[in-house]
């Protein structure tokens, strides 16, 4: 009869909820071996053999965040939203998520992944992250398209520019929460942004 395999002697979820928790507050380049092994638990072995290196561990953390915290800003893909609705619920969502203390603060996606030395080495880690980031912005873009559909944005809105201002707001949330700008400060800043979407559809 062949061999059962044996079975994993951890819990993925745990692993993959204490490698996410520092890489998000110290980045890729910051968090070491040492430390990823002091905090899931798992032997050099263990790492290796499960995740192949500390590039697999950060890629598999990245899928982990995209489904918990942040996964705050699918609400912007959710057409049966008025698009100045899930704008609004894009960014003041993420405000409160990124300000929770119950992890680090900030995003992982703007943070964790964007520096890097010069050459080829970690290209996964910055595809990660850029991939992410791409899936936002191209869901901003189909909101900002379906705003100027439903009469709340004028027809010659610049879409590119549209995008670009509120995903680049939404991106720069990240290091104006790690600097201490209050969550209430940045609220009002969304409500600024949000002035220059137009017509609401209650209007």
């Amino acid at each position: 009869m062949p061999s059962v395999g044996r079975p994993r002697a951890f819990d993925m979820e745990n692993v993959l909820e204490a490698a996410m928790r520092l890489f998000w507050e110290q980045g890729y380049e910051a968090t070491s071996l040492t430390q990823l092994r002091a905090a899931t638990g798992l032997s050099s072995a263990s790492l290796y053999g499960t995740f192949g290196s500390k590039e697999g561990l950060f890629e598999r953390v990245v899928e982990h965040y995209t489904k918990g915290p942040g996964g705050v800003t699918d609400i912007v893909a959710d057409e049966s939203l008025a698009p100045r609705e899930a704008i609004a619920g894009l960014l003041h969502g993420s405000i409160d998520m990124q300000a929770d203390s119950d992890h680090p603060v900030g995003c992982l996606i703007a943070l964790s992944g964007t520096t890097r030395a010069p050459g080829e080495d970690q290209a996964g880690v910055r595809a990660a992250v850029a991939s992410r980031r791409e899936t936002d912005r191209v869901r901003v873009k189909a909101c900002v398209e379906r705003g100027i559909a439903a009469g709340e944005l004028d027809a010659d809105t610049d879409v590119d520019g549209m995008t670009a201002m509120i995903h680049t707001f939404l991106l720069g949330l990240s290091t104006q929460l790690r600097d201490g700008v209050p969550a209430a400060t940045l609220h009002a800043a969304v409500d600024a942004l949000l002035s220059r979407w137009g017509r609401t559809a209650r209007e």
